[in-house]
């Protein structure tokens, strides 16, 4: 069975086999961006997390079958090295990873906010982002979706303004 796919403003046809499989693995494994992690498998952790039209969703275990038609983003598609999206900017100046395996999904769990919920208090942060991270750094997660909040006000940036570039 042919798919065709919108990630990161690209179309890609793919060829599969089942189209229940999650999603995680036609992007890891099929087209090659590693951004997206593994975490759980069981949509609890969050390392897998993407957005789809403009939707934080777990993507270990979302079916590939329903992405088609959709605007799928992930981290590669977020910013870039010279124009950071402000979650990725944010997440430089407050030196939040420790491993830094579960940050993708907690940044693209962040810019998904951040699009419905322009300034969350911690109260809206603790409802929505609901990641784990073993290394514990939610204080200076906490700080960083604070300070891409700032960012994105004073730049007027929507989650995937920079790959619309």
């Amino acid at each position: 069975m042919t798919l065709e796919l919108n990630i990161n403003n690209t179309t890609y046809s793919i060829q599969i086999d089942d189209d229940q499989q999650p999603l995680l693995w036609v992007i890891r494994d099929l087209l090659d961006l590693k951004g997206t992690k593994y975490g759980c498998g069981l949509a609890s952790c969050g390392a897998c997390t993407i957005m789809i039209d403009g939707e934080a969703i777990r993507s270990c275990s979302y079916p590939v079958s329903l992405a088609e038609g959709k605007s799928i983003t992930t981290i590669e598609g977020l910013g870039s090295k010279d124009h950071p999206h402000p979650v990725q900017q944010a997440w430089i100046e407050e030196i939040v990873p420790q491993c830094g395996y579960c940050q993708p999904g907690f940044m693209m769990a962040t810019a998904a906010l951040l699009e419905k919920n322009p300034v969350p208090s911690d109260e809206d942060i603790d409802t929505e982002i609901t990641n784990i991270c073993r290394c514990a750094t939610y204080y200076r997660m906490r700080k960083a979706i604070h300070r891409a909040a700032e960012i994105k006000q004073v730049n007027n940036i929507s989650p995937t303004a920079e790959s619309d570039e």
